[in-house]
């Protein structure tokens, strides 16, 4: 069973995604982390090579390994990872790492959770559940300013706004897999919903198509 989790940066993918593989004990795969880890040897690296070529180069070789590392979650590398993510030989590379992940979940799991911005219209369109989560720019910079300042308390909110609004234009623009919700999917719009309000809703979602019977 494959659960896809898409949606714009800073929605709350990762935090529903973790719940439910929890939840259901299912392996879990944030997709960005591919892309971040990518960005971050792309800023390392390239500041006298051809980004685009040293991306692709990277992404060709992409290793499991590659995603434990630190300082994926910083802002400068999730700008970056949104630029190479529209680069087609970047997405092609990490594609059958992806599906190889859902269709195979490590450890013996019985099913997968991926969360990312394509998963459920290209990675796994055949997915059983797909989930487009999603809240408004302003709220999902307030969540992300929480997040950041336990790191760097300079960090300023119209910064962040900005870099979100940059980010979802150039999502939702790209010509390869852009930010869209699956036409057969579910759309949570979570502005006004805490983390347990939206895990209880995607379960209430998942239970609806029939895979498992919620708690009583």
């Amino acid at each position: 069973m494959i659960i896809a989790i898409d949606g714009p940066a800073a929605a709350g993918k990762g935090t529903l995604a973790k719940a439910i593989s929890k939840h259901l004990n299912f392996a879990y795969l944030e997709t960005g982390l591919l892309y971040r880890a990518i960005g971050k040897k792309v800023l390392n690296e390239g500041k006298t090579q051809n980004k685009t070529a040293l991306a692709e180069s990277i992404a060709k070789n992409f290793q499991f390994e590659d995603i434990q590392t630190d300082g994926l979650q910083s802002e400068k590398v999730g700008q970056m990872a949104s630029k190479i993510s529209a680069i087609p030989n970047v997405r092609k590379s990490l594609l059958n790492f992806q599906r190889e992940f859902a269709y195979n979940p490590p450890h013996g799991k019985s099913g997968a959770v991926l969360d990312g911005r394509d998963i459920g219209t290209v990675v796994c369109p055949r997915a059983q559940i797909k989930i487009f989560i999603t809240a408004s720019a302003e709220v999902r910079a307030k969540r992300r300013l929480k997040e950041l300042q336990k790191q760097d308390p300079g960090v300023m909110y119209d910064n962040i706004l900005k870099d979100l609004i940059e980010r979802d234009a150039r999502d939702q623009e790209r010509a390869i897999a852009p930010l869209e919700p699956a036409s057969d999917g579910t759309v949570l719009e979570t502005s006004a919903l805490n983390k347990g309000q939206v895990l209880e809703l995607a379960l209430k979602i998942i239970s609806s198509k029939g895979y498992f019977k919620m708690a009583t």
